[in-house]
């Protein structure tokens, strides 16, 4: 997986997933653009892929805004010269809650990020994809979009969102030189799967945590690079006729029917 010349797009490149894509990309020769709402976060993961020898920017923007997104598009092209490579990753988790008590506010929020955050990155980086003759983007959906769990409405509902944002987009797209796929991670080591854990038990998050651990054939979570390594294959010339699918990254855990632990 050779990314030598090549510019990739990174959105929630602040930490966890994102940071270790952006490296990933960077040490197999891509130049990458960071954005995330978090200048500190996004100046970190730059700082990490310089610390590697190399290349990356930071940019602050609000995915929900379309205006933020073709600035970061724009920024991207000003800085690189093109986007060959877009992980379309940004993500916020909720509140964990019945459904009746689901704030209103907060449901909006989750799927502003979650779900017009894709759309939106869809709707500005193709074009230029297009324009240059190519490209491939990987969003981030989630075993949370293959099935639902208790407690998660908002969350829940924009991870099968972004799976049919994927499947009409890439429908759309193919044979035009553009691929559009989605990773579909279950619990991975990062601060979401944190918040998570403590809103579910927060008197003892870490029996979460092995709960979740112990409902995949596995018996552990995934690690930001294994998610990482998922999103530079699709990316690579090595998945050059893969197209509209949902590459699961999960140990196991939805293809042997698990759900989420119920809320303790």
């Amino acid at each position: 997986m050779d990314f030598t010349g090549k510019v990739a797009l990174i959105t929630g490149g602040g930490g966890g997933i994102g940071r270790a894509t952006a490296l990933g990309f960077a040490l197999r020769g891509a130049k990458v653009m960071v954005v995330d709402h978090d200048a500190q976060a996004a100046e970190a993961t730059v700082q990490v892929v310089a610390q590697q020898g190399g290349d990356a920017r930071a940019h602050v923007a609000d995915v929900t805004s379309g205006a933020a997104v073709r600035d970061y598009v724009q920024a991207t092209l000003d800085a690189y010269g093109r986007i060959d490579c877009f992980f379309n990753n940004a993500g916020i988790e909720g509140t964990v809650t019945s459904i009746e008590t689901y704030e209103e506010d907060m449901f909006d929020r989750v799927i502003a990020v979650n779900l017009k955050g894709v759309f939106l990155g869809l709707k500005h980086v193709t074009p230029v994809m297009l324009a240059q003759g190519g490209g491939a983007i990987v969003n981030t959906a989630s075993v949370a979009g293959l099935f639902g769990g208790p407690g998660m409405a908002a969350y829940v509902a924009s991870k099968h969102g972004v799976i049919g944002l994927t499947k009409v987009a890439s429908s759309d797209l193919a044979g035009r030189g553009v691929r559009i796929n989605a990773v579909c991670p279950g619990p991975v080591e990062t601060r979401m799967m944190r918040s998570l854990e403590s809103q579910r038990n927060p008197h003892d998050p870490d029996a979460v945590h092995k709960a979740y651990a112990a409902s995949a054939p596995s018996g552990r979570y995934s690690l930001p690079e294994e998610v990482a390594g998922a999103v530079l294959y699709l990316c690579s010339d090595l998945s050059g006729n893969v197209t509209g699918t949902q590459l699961v990254i999960d140990g196991g855990r939805a293809g042997a029917g698990g759900v989420a632990p119920a809320r303790r």
